[in-house]
This record gives C-alpha cells, structure tokens and sequence, in this order.
C-alpha cells in the first residue's frame, strides 16, 4: 500500500491540478517568486480576516543599518502577556508580510496571543546570514519594547511555517549562542532545516507542493556553493545542529507526505535526546501547506486547533 493524499485535501488541490503548469527551472528565483506569491496571496485571503485584530507597523535596526519592516498584531483588549515573533515562509526566497496578514490575524484573534511579524531579507539578494541577522535584530527589538507594548519578556515565542519554521528553529541556536534575548518557546510548522535533503522520496515526489527542484533552488540562494557540503553552520540549517542542549520547547508538525518530513522528524528526536521538551505531529495524507491550501479539511482544522492550544501555553 502507498501513500496517497488525503480526500478532503485531493479535492481541493483539483483545481490547481486540472488547470496545469509548468514549474520554474532548478535556480529560476524570479519565476518562483512570480508563480507563487500570487498562489500565497490568495490562499491567504481565501479565509474572513478578523475585525477584531488591529495592526501597527514599525521598523528595527539590523546591524548593518538596514531597517526591517515589522508588523504588531493585536487582539482588542488583549491583557499583557505573552508574544509570538513569526516569520514567514517562501524557502528563503520569496513571501512578503502583506501576504500572510491573513493567517497571522487568525492566529491571533483564534489565541489572544500578539504576535510581531518580520519582513526579514531575502536570498539570492541577500544571502546568509542576513536573514538570520534580521530575525534577531527583531527579537531584540520586541524584547526592547516588551514594557510599551505589554508583553512579558519572559513569554517571547518564535513561529514560523517552512522556511520561516528554519528560521525560527535558527534563532533560538543564535539567541543560545549569544546568551538572549530569551525565547519561551519554538513553533515550527513544517519547518525547512536541512540543506541537504535533496533526493527525492518515490513516495513524496508525486505529491511535493514544495518540491525537490524547489529546495535545489532555494538553498544554493541562500547559502551559495556551500550549500550541501560539510561546512554550513546550524544557525543557516539547523538539522546540522549536534547539540541541542538548553533550546526551548518545541512544537513541530509536518504532513507524511511533504518533502521536509524526514528532517523534521528527525529533529524533533535530536530535541527529545537533548532533555529538549517537543510536541510532534506527523498528518498522514497531507502535502507541505496543506493547512492553506485545503483549510476546510479535518487534519487542517485538527493542525490549527493544535496551534492555536500550544500557543495558548506560551
């Protein structure tokens, strides 16, 4: 017996399967980005945003002087408390904040928990460790302004969904190796980690919304000719971490049928041999952003409802 998508998700990928494409070439960074922020766009919207979340822009300070957009979410008469730094995905190439305003606002309105959302930088045009840089340049800033905007600096939270679950799963080993600031917790919703997953899986390849070709692309942007050999760092790939001793709690999750599976799984028992506190779950039947894509489904109704309870213990 194979793997095979689940219904409810087969159904509402038909659309997009019956109207046909053609994928980008290995290394096409601007066709990538031209097919799928429109997709992200609309996924994102496809849900009613809340009315009860308000919005606030501002802007940090990275290091090298550049200023990295950040967008505040709030629920209506939340009380002081605990807060999430999210960050997008886009394999490290594409996606913009504007784009993911919709899940975010669900997020919040769903928990009550605020979050700070980062337009980090992104690759071929600025490779690592840049966006690793202005992950953390925003977790200094929203623990620099944890008093004016109430939020309790010992309940800071890092989120993110694939690339942007790496990057999350990134900072907390900078923030470790630089001594803070604090993370309470990592969220890392099908998280990209490994540079090296690169061969495709017969079972997986038939259903890879995010695919083999993809992660050719995006991790040769991101790292250059470094990509894959020995010598790239945990903070650019955390699968590469050896020792994970003293990271905060995790919660991971990815579809049994996404490319990132084996990674992600095999990071959440590198977290549990380390004492690191995980929460895992594994969704059979569901391809990399099935939760977007097939949001009316019961494992994504399930997924969420998981998301937004972890979020709710921060």
């Amino acid at each position: 017996m194979s793997l095979d998508l689940d219904p409810e998700i087969a159904e509402a990928l038909a659309p997009m399967a019956a109207g046909g494409f053609t994928p980008p070439e290995i290394g096409d960074v601007v066709g990538r980005r031209a097919m799928w922020e429109p997709i992200i766009g609309a996924a994102g919207a496809a849900q009613p945003i809340p009315d009860d979340v308000k919005t606030t822009d501002y802007h940090a300070t990275a290091d090298d002087g550049a200023q990295i957009g950040l967008r505040w979410y709030v629920k209506d008469g939340a009380e002081p408390g605990p807060a999430v730094l999210f960050f997008h995905g886009g394999g490290y190439i594409f996606g913009h904040i504007d784009l993911f305003d919709g899940p975010v606002s669900r997020y919040v309105s769903a928990s009550g928990v605020p979050m700070l959302s980062v337009e980090y930088r992104r690759a071929p045009e600025h490779p690592f460790p840049t966006p690793l840089e202005d992950a953390y340049a925003a977790l200094r800033w929203l623990h620099d302004h944890a008093a004016e905007l109430g939020v309790d600096p010992d309940r800071v939270a890092v989120m993110g969904d694939s690339a942007g679950g790496g990057m999350a799963a990134a900072l907390t080993i900078l923030a470790r190796g630089r001594g803070g600031p604090g993370i309470a917790r990592q969220i890392l919703i099908m998280p990209m980690l490994d540079d090296r997953t690169v061969t495709p899986d017969p079972h997986i390849a038939p259903y890879a919304l995010w695919s083999y070709e993809d992660s050719l692309t995006a991790w040769p942007a991101l790292l250059g000719d470094a990509a894959g050999g020995t010598g790239v760092p945990p903070t650019a790939a955390p699968a590469r971490l050896e020792d994970a001793t003293g990271l905060p709690p995790a919660y991971i999750e990815v579809g049994q049928i996404d490319v990132f599976r084996d990674e992600d799984m095999a990071y959440a028992m590198k977290l549990s041999r380390a004492g690191v506190p995980v929460e895992f779950h594994l969704h059979p039947g569901a391809p990399h952003e099935f939760d977007s894509i097939a949001f009316a489904s019961d494992v994504a109704r399930r997924a969420i409802a998981d998301r937004i309870r972890v979020l709710n213990l921060i």
